[in-house]
């Protein structure tokens, strides 16, 4: 929180994500309150109360006190990191429940690999089309400021 009380966003990056050490002294605890995840994972308590609403964290209460485990934290990492990448919380949920299916790190993997390769391909046609439209604006830009230059107008 900030000093005025308001909460304040940082972007953590996926090489962040994917960095984060998986025997770090954060993840070697077994419990982590609603501010220590949002401190280490730059996100609002709104933001962690929404996932939890959604069905992608699951903290204990310990009267009002949210309680999170390891499980929560890695869910948090894997949601922010299927974010980042441009997928949906509904299929981020997706991608994460398959490890609770039979043989399902493995299962989670081959699932996850296959998703970022189609994920890969819509956001690079999404790509070409905002360049396109960049184009076409530049060239629409550049002839409705020589109408207006024609009519002598260039307010």
């Amino acid at each position: 929180m900030n000093e005025d009380g308001s909460e304040q966003e940082f972007r953590i990056t996926a090489e962040q994500l994917l960095r984060l050490d998986t025997e770090s002294s954060e993840e070697k605890r077994a419990e982590f309150r609603i501010g220590d995840l949002s401190r280490e994972f730059g996100v609002t308590l709104r933001t962690l109360r929404f996932y939890e609403d959604r069905g992608l964290l699951s903290p204990e209460r310990r009267g009002t006190t949210r309680i999170y485990s390891r499980r929560d934290r890695m869910r948090l990492r894997l949601v922010l990191l299927a974010k980042i990448l441009g997928f949906s919380l509904t299929e981020a949920k997706q991608l994460i429940d398959v490890y609770h299916q039979p043989d399902g790190q493995r299962k989670q993997l081959k699932v996850a690999l296959s998703r970022f390769e189609e994920q890969r391909g819509i956001l690079e046609e999404q790509r070409r089309e905002i360049e396109e439209s960049l184009d076409a604006m530049r060239l629409t830009t550049n002839f409705v400021s020589d109408c207006l230059s024609k009519l002598g107008g260039a307010d």
